[in-house]
């Protein structure tokens, strides 16, 4: 392996070339002046210390700009909608006589494409408060109830009509949230 060896008035560096060969040349050696060398300086972008002069850009004092407007329902309020049921409640609830579907999600709090989801799903119940009742089940919490309902991937949200002629729509992994509305507009 060959060896880079340079020499400064004050410095002496010593790196391994990143060419491997079987028969090496003889090191190289050359001298820069002092002047172009360059010294490792602390970024002023991520410096703790403040000066008066060439202020570093923050992205904190950008002014806050909006993505998109947040969803516009009857209520929006701080804690979720979409409220987390153990398995016995989500057996009462099915079981029970309604007017509305009912969209259970089951996730795993360590699940990324379940947190998509979650958001989502809030997102639905906000425009489907009415006419829809979504709830959440943690797989982690009700492992033997995930067991029994065959769930195998995360996410996975069933789609339950209010009609007991219809069969339950079962999806698994990321959706789109038009998707969603399709199957509760249009299946249930």
């Amino acid at each position: 392996m060959a060896l880079l060896h340079i020499h400064t008035p004050s410095h002496s560096i010593t790196t391994l070339s990143p060419i491997l060969s079987f028969h090496s040349p003889p090191p190289l050696h050359f001298s820069l002046p002092h002047s172009t060398l360059k010294t490792h300086q602390q970024n002023s972008l991520f410096s703790t210390a403040t000066t008066t002069k060439n202020t570093p850009f923050l992205l904190s004092t950008l002014p806050k700009k909006l993505l998109c407007q947040p969803p516009r329902g009857t209520y929006v309020r701080e804690d979720y909608l979409v409220k987390k049921l153990s398995a016995q409640e989500v057996q009462e609830l099915v079981k029970g006589e309604r007017t509305v579907p009912i969209i259970i999600d089951f996730y795993a709090t360590w699940c990324g494409p379940c947190i998509l989801m979650a958001q989502e799903l809030e997102m639905l119940a906000v425009e489907y408060e009415q006419n829809a009742l979504i709830v959440k089940v943690d797989t982690d919490d009700e492992y033997e109830f995930a067991r029994d309902m065959q769930v195998r991937g995360l996410p996975t949200v069933f789609f339950i009509s209010p009609d007991p002629s219809k069969d339950a729509i079962r999806t698994e992994g990321l959706i789109p949230i038009q998707m969603m509305r399709d199957i509760i507009d249009n299946e249930m």
